[in-house]
């Protein structure tokens, strides 16, 4: 069904009036036509009455058409203007169309098929001209509401500046804190081990057994806490970027069998068997024995820990590009694949209670992780629950100096070097008992 237009005549001549309704009758327009015969009653109109199209004559008795095509748009009245002029008037027709007419025609050439195409040509490229104003209104407040948003994500960012300066500063302290702690407490500590260890002399005088073994646990507790303490040291500076490699050239049979030999005491109070093979045709390494021995004993504390029976295999192996592998596993309780990303950060640990069954710092991982970041190496871990653990650390045999000289590491686990696997880390055979092989003339 045809839309049924509302047009306005606004025109002083009768004639006029009657030759533009004829036409557009002629042209088959379904229209309501309203005429009026000059500007005041034109702005009442369309004041009140919401038109399709408005037919204008220039000359009008109470104005011209400027002044009343200037005091419509003034209104902000919006509908199309169809300027019709007198003979030779197309100039000023021109100047009507920039003060915003819509289009123009000479009265002497109205007839139905021209006054109808104008018609339809004033009224699309009225709505293209809505459609496009409405467009940029959008794109207006759509643009106010990006610059409002981005003025809020300023803020926000403000905010989180501040907070992230805030929380800088609280880890600066707290690093600052534990070290100045864990410094302050090693102190005393050796002083109670130390004397705990004059008293179990045998020259200072025999004590009864049960004097002996409350000496001996004031010992071991003690040994134990200051292991403790040097964790939370380390880590502290580890975050501040003040722990330093000092490589030199060593032995890495002799500190592999010197950091399990440290372990196998508390191994053996588990009743554990613990195993070494090492199988390297050189020996020497340019590296920190005192941080590669450290790995080592952290990686077999968990072991230990975490395993209730049956056995701990270390093994150390030649691997391409200059580089040495050191192995760890064991047939403990195992990790579960969701627990991989947390057993690498600082503080975490599975069971997070305070009755969980091992205990510990939950600093032992995450100074691995950080030591073998610093040296360049890299550490997978393949695990099953209930099965066992295996830790794989690849190092290079000599260590380069822009290795030893790494901005702080941050102490996390989505970083580079860390590959995880949930498989059962005994598919291969176990490493038997072998000796360390001779140290042959060093060669990097």
């Amino acid at each position: 069904m045809e839309e049924t237009l509302k047009i306005l005549v606004v025109d002083d001549d009768e004639v006029d009036r009657m030759a533009v309704r004829r036409a557009l009758t002629k042209a088959g327009v379904q229209m309501d036509l309203s005429e009026v015969g000059d500007g005041n009653d034109a702005l009442y109109s369309l004041g009140t009455t919401t038109y399709d199209c408005v037919f204008l004559d220039y000359r009008l008795p109470d104005q011209d058409g400027l002044t009343l095509i200037q005091n419509i748009r003034a209104s902000d009245i919006k509908v199309p203007l169809v300027v019709l002029t007198g003979q030779g008037d197309e100039q000023i027709a021109v100047e009507l169309m920039k003060a915003g007419a819509t289009d123009y025609l000479s009265k002497s050439r109205i007839s139905s098929e021209i006054l109808a195409r104008v018609l339809r040509n004033a009224i699309r490229v009225y709505r293209a001209e809505m459609q496009a104003a409405l467009a940029n209104q959008q794109l207006r407040e759509s643009h106010e509401q990006l610059i409002r948003k981005n003025q809020e994500l300023e803020r926000q960012q403000q905010q989180i500046q501040i907070q992230n300066f805030k929380l800088l500063e609280a880890s600066r302290l707290k690093s600052h804190f534990l070290a100045t702690m864990s410094h302050e407490l090693r102190t005393p500590m050796n002083a109670i081990i130390g004397f705990s260890q004059i008293l179990l002399r045998p020259k200072f005088g025999q004590l009864t057994h049960q004097q002996t073994d409350m000496v001996e646990r004031i010992l071991n507790n003690g040994k134990h806490l200051l292991m403790l303490l040097n964790e939370v040291l380390d880590f502290s500076k580890l975050e501040a970027g003040r722990l330093d490699l000092k490589p030199e050239i060593f032995d890495i049979c002799k500190v592999i069998n010197a950091g399990v030999g440290e372990m196998h005491s508390l191994a053996e109070a588990k009743n554990l068997s613990l195993l070494v093979q090492t199988d390297l045709q050189n020996p020497l390494g340019f590296n920190d024995p005192f941080r590669v021995k450290q790995i080592l004993i952290n990686l077999l504390s968990n072991a230990i820990k975490f395993t209730e029976s049956g056995e701990i295999w270390v093994e150390v192996k030649e691997l391409p590009a200059n580089r040495v592998a050191i192995i760890v596993k064991d047939t403990g309780i195992g990790i579960a694949p969701r627990d991989f990303k947390l057993i690498f950060e600082a503080f975490r640990q599975v069971d997070q209670t305070i009755t969980r069954k091992y205990p510990g710092t939950g600093l032992g991982l995450a100074i691995v992780d950080s030591l073998v970041h610093m040296m360049g190496g890299k550490i997978i871990l393949e695990s099953q629950l209930g099965i066992g653990s295996m830790f794989r650390i690849e190092l290079p045999r000599q260590v380069t100096l822009p290795s030893v000289a790494v901005d702080p590491p941050s102490l996390h686990w989505e970083k580079d070097g860390v590959f995880c696997s949930a498989q059962n880390p005994h598919q291969s055979s176990a490493p038997t008992r072998k000796s360390p092989i001779g140290s042959p003339k060093f060669k990097l």
